[in-house]
């Protein structure tokens, strides 16, 4: 289970879709001008493969997404880390069962080629220092009752410093843990940052003798830890800070991301969990206080299904990405590091605008301690109909995200009329569909948007929502004006 499903106590239901409704026309709100759609078709622009049918009618087809099996569910608690299941698996022979969880294939086409490389984080010229979140500040012996020392019998081994890839100060850590278990756990989190990096970061030889079952550093780390040697812990992280400072400086880390492809789901996990749990974590309860049956009802898209999304898209650093109701920021902060595009988030609640803010500042500290250069990124207050800097966002964007589960038919029909401004072959992922099933385009209906979107239902898998572990359906609708000019071109034609 993913951390998402923090916000969400055990025991309480899952967040209820607003009930469907169909028209044969758009619904304005009373302030909203109707609009119309202009005859004057602009030629389609060129976008990127898409693998979404080009067909009038909403049809079904199921994501590639393999069902992974023996899957261990997770207490749902405010230990924060950002996967979207269990580890990976191999999957059933054959498995095309929703109720699996998905395994999700990480390959994103891209068109150009990214930089990867955050330059500055590996100047040896560079001081490193620069604001961040250590983890000391959130987990501490200050923050008693809630935690106490991991190492009781070593009291005085009870503060060290991490050394991450990058020539970046060092992360504060106190040796201690949760008198709760769910609660952020700071030797869970050391172990597995230093997992990421021996696993991404190291050459194939250096990689082994760390990972070696016998006199690896891991596994000798794990004997401190279980034979609760505060004083050896302390110098194994002593041991792995200069190699990796050595490793750093002899060269060997910059190549290695020069030469990466596609970031894997791992590293996104954990450099989008670091952030989380030092920004939001604390601050989680107020993720709670949105109220059922409206608009503003908050759950988010968990880190593999938005991973599906932008490869199913075709998501690429040379475009532009847009969330609307961007909440907390997670799936803005995982398109600019994911894919390195320039990726944009509007979110009407106050306090999921504090702490999206919060997260953007400690996602930048973060992705210059790992040393790797994200997407630009522009976080929007406000109701994203009214706001025109989400307006003009929007007209040059490639794929646009709208969680409108919750939504009300009013709120979804005049967010269809927007849709009017995308330019062709704009892709938006929304988890109800914006075409009422069965809609054609007739004389009478001329105006109306949604004849200009092309949609094409999908299928997700359990574990990929924050509110609920069912599988369910996804919709990608394309900007697609050609069966509408086909149509106005016959009618004349009669």
């Amino acid at each position: 289970m993913s951390f998402f499903n923090l916000i969400q106590k055990k025991g309480s239901k899952p967040i209820p879709p607003a009930p469907d409704s169909i028209r044969k026309e758009i619904v304005y709100g009373a302030s909203t001008a109707k609009r119309t759609f202009s005859p004057n078709f602009p030629q389609p622009r060129p976008s990127p493969p898409r693998s979404i049918a080009r067909s009038r009618k909403v049809t079904k087809v199921r994501t590639s997404i393999s069902a992974s099996k023996n899957s261990q569910r997770r207490k749902a608690s405010t230990q924060t880390r950002l996967v979207s299941d269990s580890d990976s698996q191999e999957s059933d022979d054959g498995a095309e069962v929703p109720t699996k969880r998905a395994k999700l294939t990480h390959d994103t086409p891209t068109s150009r080629r990214r930089e990867l490389r955050y330059r500055i984080a590996f100047s040896e010229d560079d001081d490193g220092v620069f604001p961040m979140v250590h983890a000391a500040d959130i987990a501490s012996l200050d923050k008693l009752p809630k935690y106490r020392l991991a190492f009781p019998e070593n009291a005085e081994c009870h503060a060290i410093a991490l050394q991450y890839p990058s020539a970046s100060q060092q992360e504060r850590f106190e040796i201690v843990e949760p008198v709760q278990s769910d609660d952020f756990k700071p030797l869970d989190d050391i172990k597995e940052t230093l997992e990421v990096v021996v696993n991404h970061y190291m050459p194939a030889t250096d990689a082994s003798t760390f990972k070696d079952d016998s006199h690896g550093l891991l596994r000798r780390l794990k004997r401190a830890r279980d034979k609760k040697d505060g004083a050896l812990y302390i110098s194994l992280i002593h041991e792995w800070n200069g190699v990796v400072t050595r490793l750093r400086r002899d060269g060997v880390f910059s190549p290695i991301l020069d030469g990466l492809g596609p970031l894997d789901l791992r590293l996104i996990e954990r450099i989008l969990t670091q952030t989380y749990a030092r920004t939001v974590s604390p601050r989680v309860s107020t993720l709670r206080q949105y109220e059922n049956g409206t608009d503003n009802v908050y759950g988010e898209l968990l880190p593999k299904f938005v991973s599906e999304i932008f490869r199913i898209t075709g998501l690429g650093p040379e475009h532009v990405f847009v969330d609307l109701g961007s909440g907390v920021g997670n799936v803005v902060l995982q398109a600019a590091l994911e894919i390195g595009c320039e990726s944009w988030g509007c979110e009407i609640m106050e306090n999921a605008c504090v702490l999206a803010s919060l997260q953007e500042q400690e996602f930048k500290a973060r992705c210059r301690l790992w040393g790797i250069a994200s997407g630009d990124i522009h976080l929007q207050r406000g109701d994203f109909l009214e706001n025109a800097t989400i307006h003009k966002a929007l007209q040059k964007a490639d794929v646009v995200l709208v969680n409108n589960q919750a939504f009300t038919p009013t709120l979804n029909d005049r967010l269809t009329s927007h849709f009017l401004d995308l330019k062709e072959g704009c892709q938006v992922v929304s988890l109800k569909s914006f075409v009422p099933t069965g809609h054609k385009i007739t004389s009478r209906n001329l105006n109306s948007a949604y004849n200009v979107l092309d949609v094409a239902e999908k299928r997700y898998y359990s574990a990929c929502v924050s509110w609920t572990d069912a599988p369910g359906a996804y919709f990608i609708s394309r900007k697609d004006s050609s069966g509408l000019r086909r149509f106005m071109e016959q009618d004349r034609g009669r």
